[in-house]
């Protein structure tokens, strides 16, 4: 029994990672066993020892002692199914041939066990993900979404908004019911007089506002442009960019830094993660969140003094990295959406003003820049990005081997001052702390069109 849940190392190592889930298989020494997973629970369970006691000349006459041992908190229950099972079995013409002394290598052969001619025995790499049945009955998505009433606008159509809706007024006027959220509408006008054209990283980096009530905010002083060179930017109602050779600097730019060995470093180089990964998903082995579970009394608070009227108030405000690009920096994700106006490099500033006075046409690819100036603005920050990569892997191997040499002359028994050390150690841990890159906290990677909020 207790080899099919892995022995009691397996079954410590599980239970010390509440994330994960208890691997229960009926043929534990076969390694293509498909395990059906148990969830794990609180409990207030008790351990109780029942002992039964029969006399030999009166079998009538029992007698039962119960003892209570301890409190079990943890339960692993199995819910799902048994799913399928995949047995290295090859049949032919009714026969069926076992391949498990054919394909487990179960000591050391010689060449001739690895080219012998075998079935081809794929097993899948994953049966399902789900373990529990599910009545999905193909039922159409009737789900209701909040309509934030925001007004979108394409590059194609003819005129844009100069109020919002009713709707939007209405909504923000449920939701201003504090000073503050009055004081954030007025920060909010005045930063649509100063600049007509925001991004919401851009708005989130300028000013601190809970996402919920910045849903709410922004169709009551912008409309959102779907499409163009002004694309997931909210433009202030009654601008019109495309009338406007000054809105230029407002566009947009979708840079995604370029990782292959032809651009002069690899994928494992680059101290930029991404936020999605093909690989990123729960396996049927992860806990998943379950539901309100029942409070086990060793979880249960002391008592004591509350310090919940002492609690950190929570900062939505996102770094300035999340939309500035500046020279010597790394942007903070690999695909960034910057506002050429937020662009700080000489460089990607001469480059959009060479017809600076000479704008004519307003095109839905480059705007009212010349044409092929967003890939050139590609080129140039990934070029920036190509020649700080260098510099940063050449510091790090050099803080590193720094410190290598520092503990070899100590094995070699030099004598040093021991405050002298501890200051050279505190120096390279503060260097090396300022090589290695810092994403911003809160910044945004994926291209979201912020349409669903406002559906």
């Amino acid at each position: 029994m207790l080899e099919t849940i892995g022995g009691e190392r397996g079954l410590s190592k599980t239970y010390a990672d509440p994330s994960r889930r208890l691997e229960l298989r009926y043929r534990p020494k076969d390694p293509f066993c498909h395990s059906l997973c148990g969830n794990r629970f609180p409990s207030n369970n008790l351990l109780l020892r029942v002992r039964r006691r029969v006399r030999k000349k009166d079998p009538r006459d029992v007698q039962l002692h119960m003892e209570v041992l301890g409190v079990i908190g943890t339960t692993y229950k199995f819910q799902g199914m048994a799913d399928f099972q995949c047995l290295a079995v090859h049949s032919e013409d009714g026969r069926h041939t076992s391949l498990y002394d054919k394909v487990i290598l179960r000591k050391s052969e010689s060449q001739d066990f690895f080219e012998q001619r075998v079935p081809f025995f794929l097993p899948p790499p994953i049966f399902s993900r789900l373990d529990t049945p599910v009545d999905y009955f193909y039922r159409p998505d009737n789900r209701m979404r909040r309509n934030h009433n925001a007004i979108f606008v394409s590059f194609r159509d003819p005129m844009v908004p100069s109020e919002c809706l009713e709707a939007a007024r209405l909504n923000w006027q449920r939701a201003c019911v504090k000073d503050s959220d009055t004081a954030t509408e007025q920060s909010f006008r005045k930063m649509f007089e100063s600049r007509p054209i925001w991004s919401r990283n851009a708005v989130k980096g300028n000013i601190d506002i809970h996402p919920e009530k910045l849903k709410l905010l922004l169709p009551l002083l912008a409309y959102y442009m779907v499409t163009g060179p002004w694309r997931s930017l909210w433009v202030r109602l009654g601008y019109d960019p495309r009338k406007t050779p000054e809105a230029k600097k407002y566009q947009i730019l979708d840079f995604r830094i370029r990782c292959s060995t032809r651009h002069g470093y690899s994928l494992n180089d680059m101290p930029v993660k991404a936020k999605r990964s093909s690989l990123d998903y729960s396996l049927a082995t992860t806990l998943n969140k379950l539901g309100p579970q029942a409070a086990s009394v060793s979880e249960l608070p002391q008592e004591g003094p509350s310090t919940s009227r002492h609690a950190m108030p929570v900062r939505h405000q996102l770094k300035e990295s999340s939309y500035i690009f500046r020279e010597g920096m790394l942007p903070p994700h690999r695909q960034m959406f910057y506002q050429l106006c937020d662009l700080q490099v000489d460089s990607i500033k001469k480059a959009i003003g060479r017809n600076k006075g000479e704008e004519k046409v307003c095109d839905e690819r480059d705007g009212w820049c010349l044409p092929h100036t967003t890939d050139n603005l590609r080129d140039i920050i990934s070029g920036m990005i190509k020649k700080l990569m260098p510099a940063k892997r050449r510091r790090s191997g050099l803080s590193i081997l720094s410190k290598w040499t520092s503990y070899g002359e100590k094995a070699e028994g030099e004598e040093e001052d021991d405050d002298e050390n501890g200051e050279d150690e505190e120096e390279e841990e503060e260097e090396a702390e300022e090589d290695e890159f810092q994403p911003s906290e809160g910044s945004e990677n994926e291209m979201e069109t912020e349409m669903l909020d406002y559906m």
